[in-house]
Formats: structure tokens, C-alpha cells, sequence
């Protein structure tokens, strides 16, 4: 998808029809949530190239995937104020991977072109009991 804000609606919605047509929609909230979080990060910290949305759901977990071009950084503090400018991005999303009882994280991209993978998992349970009260 393109790396423009827009992006984080359009892969809201994709991940909200993806788990419709596989009557997965009880993990409608947490996974919405979670994609917009990851898609907006990526944008964000890398605006104007494309972005690449893996959804699976396998073992009774979701998992999330944004591959986008940014390339880690050589250089350890460049790597280090990088990694905290992520981390503080995706604060929120990471609420909601822990309320789920999920996992999250990022790293270099093993795709071609290299750039960074950034994840999150979320367990059919947790993701069922997001919101529920």
C-alpha cells in the first residue's frame, strides 16, 4: 500500500473484511486497532514509500506484519534513537498487545530491499476479551 497517512484506513478496513470473510470478526476490535497503530507508525517514521500488511491467523493467534523501506541504521546511536522513536510510536498499540496477552516487536526486514519488520500477535482469547467489558 502506498506510504501515505490514508494507509492506516485503508489496512483498517482490509484486516476488518479479511477477518469477516474468515468469520474471525470477534477479533475485529483488538486486530483493527492494532493494524492502524502499525501501518500509522510505519508511515510516520518512513512517509512517502510503500508499505507490505501481512495478516495470518494460525494456532489460534493473529499475527500482524508492516514491512516498510527504513533501514536500520549502522551507526549505534542513530540505531538507538531509531529504535526509541518506534518504541514510543507504537505505545499505544503496545497496550493493546499486552491487554490481549499478545507479543510484539521489530527488526530488520529478511524480505528483499531490505528495511524493517515490525509485528504483532495476538492470541484468539486475549484478542476475544479486548473491550468486552
Amino acid at each position: 500500500m502506498p506510504g501515505e497517512a490514508y494507509s492506516a484506513q485503508i489496512a483498517r478496513s482490509t484486516v476488518r473484511a479479511v477477518l469477516h470473510a474468515h468469520r474471525l470478526d470477534p477479533l475485529a476490535s483488538a486486530a483493527v486497532q492494532v493494524t492502524g497503530e502499525l501501518v500509522a507508525a510505519s508511515w510516520r517514521l518512513d512517509p512517502g514509500r510503500s508499505l507490505y500488511l501481512s495478516v495470518r491467523y494460525r494456532d489460534d493467534s493473529l499475527r500482524l506484519t508492516v514491512y516498510d523501506g527504513h533501514t536500520p541504521h549502522t551507526q549505534p546511536r542513530l540505531a538507538a534513537h531509531c529504535e526509541a522513536r518506534r518504541r514510543a510510536a507504537l505505545r499505544l498499540m503496545a497496550a493493546v498487545v499486552r491487554e490481549c496477552g499478545g507479543a510484539w516487536g521489530f527488526g530488520e526486514s529478511r524480505e528483499p530491499g531490505g528495511g524493517t519488520r515490525t509485528w504483532a500477535t495476538l492470541p484468539r482469547s486475549g484478542a476475544l476479551r479486548y473491550l468486552s467489558a
